[in-house]
């Protein structure tokens, strides 16, 4: 093919791809990773395949940079983890299925899912390369347990170690590609964990370990990395597991509430904590519901510092220090709240246990005297 001819024939099948792509390009914008450099450095990549193709004599269509594996497959982690991102700025750390993750994410004009719940190892059809998207723990799996200090420990699926979804998750590992671990946190919610990646593959014991990455890079266009250095990866997965751990409280603690602040009643979802009445590093301090009470963020911060105790019979109580204090009205309102009774939950087995709220209301009226 003569070389103008040729230029020809690459430019518009550059151009109509970098149009294709524009249409993630625009979904992907809308979570600031930046439409504009998005198809600019697509659209390079796309040049320089085309190039390499060209040197080596072989045919190209305009459809080529659609099916390039590696540009493809990065767009779908991308364009997952951006719409992830959205979904925790509306939901908070845990995220519902219903209502959230169900409806999967854009890409290049349809829907994709996050996950697959019926088995733990999911990839995506839309994906041309061969490593998992993504892989989740149910809410029921105790998941302390299969966490070691370098990261989680998942299982392969059962059966046949080179079936797909095994074969997945081991091209995880050997491509070393950004994944997303959803680990649930209640019945039908998840924290999503991510970027991560397959830090090691053991086919005796049938088993991976996967850690947590990082962000690095423009606020815009950010880029999932793995972290080499042991220490800062060893602290991640401490991080990752405090969350965790707060995330699985949480929902246990708040739904018990009716979802609402037991103080104030507030029904914000994204403001409400569960707040630790013996608090987990001492004696007695169980992540369970009756050693726990759902909060918004001001009234957990108040009760964390005791200048709001609840006593054993169920009143809240407002600090000496505060109520003498003339400081505005947000003052004021937690002034309202001295003397009314706590809002339980329903269920009997779900209320707060009287000895535990006892030693945390002595610690209280020593902090107020």
């Amino acid at each position: 093919m003569r070389p103008e001819l040729r230029d020809q024939v690459v430019g518009s099948a550059v151009r109509d791809t970098a149009l294709s792509l524009a249409v993630s390009a625009e979904e992907v914008g809308k979570t600031k990773i930046g439409a504009r450099r998005y198809i600019i450095r697509a659209t390079r990549r796309i040049q320089d395949d085309f190039a390499n193709y060209w040197a080596q004599g072989r045919a190209v269509t305009c459809t080529y940079a659609l099916e390039s594996p590696n540009l493809r497959d990065e767009d779908v982690r991308s364009a997952c983890m951006a719409h992830l991102s959205i979904l925790a700025a509306e939901f908070g750390e845990d995220i519902p299925y219903v209502g959230g993750l169900h409806r999967g994410f854009p890409f290049r004009g349809r829907r994709i899912p996050f996950l697959n719940r019926q088995k733990g190892i999911y990839r995506s059809a839309a994906q041309t390369g061969p490593a998992a998207l993504s892989i989740q723990t149910s809410a029921k799996s105790p998941y302390d347990d299969e966490i070691a200090e370098d990261g989680f420990i998942y299982a392969y699926r059962s059966g046949d170690i080179n079936q797909s979804d095994n074969r997945a998750l081991r091209a995880a590992y050997e491509l070393q590609v950004p994944i997303v671990y959803f680990i649930g946190t209640r019945p039908g919610w998840y924290k999503p964990v991510f970027p991560c990646y397959v830090r090691s593959d053991d086919p005796v014991t049938r088993s991976v370990v996967v850690t947590p990455g990082a962000f690095v890079g423009p606020v815009d266009e950010p880029a999932p990395t793995p972290l080499e250095d042991p220490i800062e990866r060893r602290y991640a997965v401490r991080q990752t597991r405090v969350r965790l751990h707060q995330a699985r409280f949480r929902g246990r603690v708040v739904p018990a509430y009716s979802s609402q602040c037991a103080i104030c009643t507030l029904k914000e979802i994204r403001l409400l904590d569960a707040a630790h009445i013996v608090g987990d590093v001492e004696l007695g301090g169980e992540p369970t519901v009756r050693n726990g009470l759902s909060l918004c963020s001001i009234h957990h911060r108040a009760f964390d510092q005791s200048l709001v105790g609840v006593s054993p019979d169920y009143i809240v109580q407002v600090s000496r220090r505060l109520l003498e204090d003339e400081d505005g009205p947000m003052l004021d309102l937690l002034k309202g709240f001295h003397n009314i009774p706590l809002h339980l939950p329903e269920r009997e087995r779900d209320r707060p246990d009287r000895e535990r709220l006892e030693l945390r209301y002595e610690r209280f009226l020593e902090l107020a005297a």
